[in-house]
């Protein structure tokens, strides 16, 4: 099965069959990742969405080849039908950062406190750009800066991590991870961290991103509202294994596994019956409807 139903396989950004990912343990091998599809045309958006350990970010890690070394990748992952699994760490350090690129969902332990975010920038560019000058550099930064949207971003790029907010610092990663102009943009969870608001502009700016530049993105999320927003097919994973894939349509409006709705049901909803409110003065005690009285005594 593959959530794309457009363009030959061939044409695909990104392929992926039968990826597992299994860890050793005592009580015999476990797989995190077991079995997975995945397909992405380029410019698409796919939502890989889970609650916490179903194996949504051990896949993105594995897409990349930086699941933990304690762990063995299997299968097969095409990005525009070159294969990536069983390529040497030479080869996928070029891969990783200029074709793919990731942003976390952690901005402030992904940038290092000690040295300007245009710095962080200009090194993670010149790091896929051999014989390009610092001057060069600068400007790239610059530049991508001014893309997500940071103003004054001259000046800007000579602060540091901590004279950001945690929105404005989210921008910085993706910013440097568009700095590269990468075929394939990974989220991981990229508004987790953030404001209901500074969500939205993440949000709103990834889909700009998307839009402007064709990039294809994968994210990575617990909360369907969230890919519902930029995504165009959805795959729910649970135990690390896929349980319903599908276009987000299809997905919001008829969805087969009881997984999937349990998670639509956690999805608040402005028509939801929350029962009536009683207006309480501060300081005053609520007292049950039913409560017994003693014929107003004091």
């Amino acid at each position: 099965m593959t959530t794309t139903t457009t363009g030959a396989a061939s044409a695909a950004l990104l392929q992926v069959r039968d990826l597992t990912v299994t860890f050793a343990t005592p009580r015999g091998p476990l797989d995190a990742v077991r079995s997975l599809d995945l397909d992405l045309e380029p410019g698409g958006a796919l939502g890989i969405v889970g609650e916490s350990g179903s194996g949504k970010s051990m896949t993105s890690l594995a897409i990349m080849g930086l699941q933990p070394r304690a762990a063995r990748r299997t299968g097969s992952v095409k990005l525009r039908g070159q294969e990536l699994v069983g390529m040497s760490e030479a080869d996928l350090r070029r891969v990783r950062g200029d074709r793919i690129a990731m942003v976390f969902q952690d901005p402030l332990s992904s940038l290092n406190p000690y040295y300007t975010v245009g710095l962080q920038i200009e090194e993670a560019y010149r790091a896929h750009r051999p014989g390009v000058t610092r001057r060069e550099a600068r400007t790239v930064a610059i530049a991508a800066l001014e893309r997500v949207h940071i103003r004054d971003s001259a000046r800007r790029v000579h602060h540091y991590p901590h004279q950001f907010s945690g929105g404005m610092r989210q921008r910085v990663m993706i910013a440097m991870a568009l700095s590269t102009e990468p075929e394939l943009l990974i989220a991981d969870e990229p508004t987790t961290a953030l404001d209901v608001t500074v969500q939205a502009q993440i949000l709103d700016l990834l889909q700009e991103i998307r839009r402007e530049t064709g990039t294809g993105l994968v994210l990575i999320t617990h909360d369907l509202a969230v890919v519902s927003e930029i995504t165009d097919h959805i795959v729910v994973m649970k135990d690390g294994v896929c349980v319903e894939r599908g276009a987000v349509e299809q997905i919001f409006t008829s969805p087969q596994h009881p997984y999937t709705q349990a998670l639509l049901d956690a999805v608040p909803r402005i028509d939801d019956e929350i029962g009536e409110l009683r207006a309480v003065a501060p300081g005053s005690a609520v007292v049950p409807e039913n409560a017994p009285t003693n014929g107003g005594a004091a």
